[in-house]
């Protein structure tokens, strides 16, 4: 979805309500660590299957493809569910100075990631990004592009519902 299909995505989303943010923050608080737990010992057992059939690993790239993606898969599970509640946002639910405040922090951070090489001698930039909508939720993506715009972003296609992704135009 670009900036000019449809504006009104674009803006910030409706303050949930305290119970509603409180029932979720708990549930969070309950459920993230055994979600943790759980891919924890997927990615244990992926490991020990992958030691134990080593002999087939060694003859099958195939199936070592699939034990990595596999492994791929339980680490990307770990993290925060699009549900779930943190602290700052039950607090802060609703306030925009927050959020604003927020997003200039994160665009920062990818512009300082962006702008400097990680090692001097291997020249590799951060050229693409994504920012959930975790971060701009307050004020919505328009202001995510407007203050990645100010500092060198472009915006790429994107679903503003779930993030915004942007491209570091130095970088072509």
């Amino acid at each position: 979805m670009d900036v000019y299909e449809d504006p009104a995505t674009w803006t910030a989303e409706p303050v949930r309500p305290k119970g509603l943010l409180r029932t979720r923050f708990i549930a969070t608080v309950l459920f993230l660590p055994v979600l943790w737990v759980f891919w924890l010992a997927v990615i244990l057992v992926t490991i020990a299957v992958g030691l134990v059939t080593e002999v087939i690993v060694v003859l099958s790239t195939s199936y070592e493809n699939g034990l990595f993606k596999m492994l791929d898969r339980a680490i990307a599970r770990m993290r925060l569910p699009s549900w779930g509640v943190t602290w700052p946002e039950l607090r802060h639910e609703g306030d925009t100075a927050y959020y604003r405040a927020r997003v200039e922090k994160v665009v920062g951070e990818w512009t300082a990631k962006a702008a400097n090489p990680r090692d001097p001698k291997k020249f590799r930039r951060v050229v693409e990004c994504e920012i959930p909508m975790r971060d701009y939720r307050g004020v919505g993506g328009a202001y995510v592009a407007h203050v990645a715009l100010a500092q060198g972003w472009e915006l790429r296609p994107t679903d503003v519902r779930k993030e915004v992704r942007l491209w570091w135009s130095a970088a072509s």
